[in-house]
């Protein structure tokens, strides 16, 4: 796929003698732009943080230590002590939103209502499944004043902070008068409001460093800097982003090369070498990245049996395929690597042990001659999938040599990930008993409790496997009720000792995140996380 002219920019000439950043994205169309973007994280790095802000974010700023939670636009919070449902957020004065409207408590409350409460008149069912499953126990919101709210969830969460990093607020004002504009002859409530959305997603409003300039669907998004933006620090240095969809690695390598754009993610590992010899940085960084194959819990599932699912991760030559992606991944011991606060030393070493694999799918009745046959869903691009079909054609043939006779469902990578959370029960895995998404790791509901909690099985979250038992939900219940963090560290170490031993997942790969870019890109900090400022960086 080559970029049509429609999609260039000179660098710094299109627009008279404007700073442009053109991006190439992996995703094969723009995410949403109306607040909650889909395609998975690279949605949110791309037309969620840029345009929008949430009451919680993570730290962008530092490449040498992990992402932590830090203000946004509310300045602090806590839990009431009396009631740890209650949650009292105060929040940041003075913010406006890009059309001029106030950020205040009740855009808060607007905001949660949006994907929260079906009453509301702006309630809107296609932003609640990239939200709701992101934040599942919270329930509502309430002004105390114009500065303070109340958030309510369904039981003690010490969570919230962190999921809310994922309830992007949008203009109430704004969407309000595209609600108004509809035409009077569209008079059913719910078609009202859906056409107020669509209209708002080609006119988008948010609070963020960046303004939506210019929208085509599929082709091609603009931002331009939002001078007003309420944290100096992140006033943007460019005058104007624009970001492609281009989700084929070769053609991304391509036009980075060529000089079409200036940035892309996910550069093809063959062509590393030839990416820097011509003058280009690639950037990369550990972070908080698990690129497994989830696996279904489902009746008669293939991986009902631990010996298969052991075996399955001691037959991944890691090291190997790490040759193959030009270095770019870390070999994971789990979802956290060793040492980490919640590693918790489990009883099952991941590592490379393909006779000890072999045994376990013998003693589990399988053999050269008797395969166990697995159907794997997977994506040919996509926001953290890396590359994912030569990795898993990879694994087909390290998995052969242990027994076990891998196919492959491909479907577009936005497909996948709503088939994520429909769950492996539903007819949209086309009879797949494991599904390949990458995901975060970053906090304990992103990292695990989302996977392996009994409440979260689909359609409320991420739990496709329907994996889960009364012990495990024991130990989450014990991490989210604990409001001390060395407490919650040790209660979520004994749950990810667990979910180790009992192997939900085949764990393959920790992402770093390689990104390639002309070195006319400046001020770029690759920090310890799926997420990326770009507001801090600059071009010459």
């Amino acid at each position: 796929m080559a970029l049509g002219s429609a999609a260039l920019l000179a660098p710094t000439m299109a627009h008279g003698q404007e700073k442009v950043l053109r991006i190439a994205m992996t995703a094969g169309d723009i995410p949403r732009t109306l607040g909650q973007p889909d395609q998975g994280f690279e949605g949110n790095r791309f037309t969620g943080i840029p345009m929008y802000d949430s009451l919680t974010q993570w730290d962008l700023s530092k490449a040498d230590a992990p992402s932590v939670l830090i203000p946004g636009l509310a300045e602090s919070w806590e839990a009431d002590g009396s009631d740890k449902t209650k949650w009292i957020f105060k929040l940041r004065q003075g913010v406006v939103f890009h059309d001029g409207s106030p950020f205040n408590a009740d855009a808060v409350v607007w905001n949660v209502q949006k994907v929260l409460d079906k009453s509301a008149p702006h309630f809107d069912a296609s932003q609640v499944g990239v939200t709701a499953s992101r934040m599942p126990t919270l329930r509502s919101a309430r002004k105390i004043d114009d500065y303070t709210v109340e958030l309510s969830t369904s039981e003690p969460d010490s969570f919230l902070p962190i999921n809310l990093t994922n309830l992007y607020m949008a203009s109430p004002a704004h969407w309000q008068a595209k609600f108004e504009a509809v035409p009077a002859s569209v008079s059913d409530p719910a078609q009202r409001a859906q056409q107020a959305w669509t209209a708002f997603a080609a006119d988008a409003s948010g609070t963020g460093p960046f303004k939506m300039s210019r929208f085509v669907a599929r082709e091609r998004l603009e931002l331009v800097r939002n001078d007003k933006y309420w944290d100096a620090k992140r006033v943007p240095k460019v005058d104007r982003v624009v970001l492609l969809p281009l989700p084929e690695a070769n053609s991304r390598t391509a036009a980075l090369m060529s000089g079409q754009v200036d940035w892309i993610e996910a550069p093809a590992p063959d062509a590393f070498d030839a990416i820097k010899s011509r003058g280009n940085v690639i950037y990369s960084n550990e972070q908080p990245h698990v690129w497994p194959w989830q696996l279904s819990f489902a009746e008669g599932s293939p991986w009902l049996d631990k010996r298969v699912r052991h075996a399955a991760n001691l037959c991944v030559n890691r090291s190997e395929l790490k040759e193959l992606l030009g270095g770019m991944m870390a070999e994971p011991k789990g979802t956290v690597p060793p040492g980490h606060p919640w590693w918790g030393n489990p009883g099952f070493d991941i590592r490379y042990d393909p006779d000890a694999a072999r045994k376990l799918m013998a003693e589990a009745g399988h053999s050269a001659s008797k395969p166990l046959k697995v159907l794997v869903q997977t994506s040919a691009s996509g926001s953290g999938q890396m590359q994912p079909l030569p990795m898993n054609e990879f694994l087909q043939q390290n998995l052969k040599e242990c027994y076990f006779d891998v196919s492959f469902d491909v479907v577009e990578w936005n497909t996948l990930f709503t088939n994520w959370r429909r769950g492996a029960k539903d007819p949209s895995a086309n009879g797949a008993n494991a599904i390949n998404v990458s995901f975060a790791a970053m906090d304990p509901f992103f990292a695990m409790v989302r996977f392996t909690s009994t409440k979260t099985f689909p359609p409320t979250s991420n739990n496709w496997g329907y994996f889960g038992n009364d012990e495990i939900d024991a130990l989450i219940e014990k991490a989210r009720t604990t409001f001390t963090d060395k407490e919650r560290d040790e209660a979520l170490a004994a749950l990810h000792a667990r979910i180790v031993e009992e192997a939900p997942f085949v764990w393959i790969a920790h992402d770093v995140g390689p990104r390639a870019m002309s070195a006319r890109v400046k001020g770029v900090v690759q920090p310890k996380s799926w997420f990326i400022d770009l507001a801090t960086v600059s071009i010459e």
